[in-house]
């Protein structure tokens, strides 16, 4: 008899075991289930911080260009001044010589369009005006590198080096490299 009842201690042990096991399986998968939205809600938190964090950029990086353009309105003084011609490669817009309060020299471009190419360079050259067939890559004409144009249309900026002389520097030329050729040229007037 004694057997009889460790036998069926034993057994509903077992059975209780077989019982709980599903109910602990249920609750571990509660649990991951519960984790994993939680880890759902963390990544779109992470999602929504970053497009927050990123539409805060562009609105800073909007600001940053309406200041430049409110510095330049306001605390720049202009130089000089011309208006961008070319025939081969339609060229149009307007190049500006700036002085900002700190005396640093700008060059900036506004309403400007002109062809796409491949390498080409905004160069301020010693000489009153460019044509199209103009090739300062193989004659002497002194040039100082503004830089590699940033964009074929709209408004940009390029930082004059320190020291350039600007009674000897009269044009500004939009110069593809690669084919030695003129696109366009703005000559400078004083303001």
């Amino acid at each position: 008899m004694v057997l009889t009842i460790k036998a069926g201690l034993a057994f509903t042990a077992l059975a209780g075991a077989f019982l709980l096991q599903p109910s602990v399986h249920a609750q571990d998968n509660m649990k991951q289930d519960s984790m994993k939205q939680d880890d759902m809600k963390q990544d779109d938190m992470k999602h929504d911080s970053m497009k927050q964090d990123s539409m805060k950029q562009d609105d800073m990086k909007h600001d940053k260009m309406q200041d430049d353009k409110m510095m330049h309105d306001l605390k720049a003084k202009t130089l000089e001044t011309g208006k961008f011609h070319g025939k081969v490669h339609a060229t149009s817009g307007r190049a500006t010589v700036y002085q900002e309060a700190d005396g640093k020299l700008v060059l900036r471009l506004t309403n400007f369009k002109t062809s796409n190419g491949p390498d080409v360079h905004v160069i301020l050259v010693a000489t009153k005006d460019a044509m199209d067939d103009a090739n300062f890559l193989k004659d002497n004409t002194e040039k100082v590198e503004l830089g590699k144009l940033k964009g074929n249309e709209g408004d940009q900026n390029y930082e004059i080096p320190a020291g350039t002389d600007l009674t000897k520097f009269r044009a500004v030329s939009i110069y593809c490299e690669r084919f030695n050729a003129n696109f366009g040229a703005a000559p400078l007037e004083k303001f």
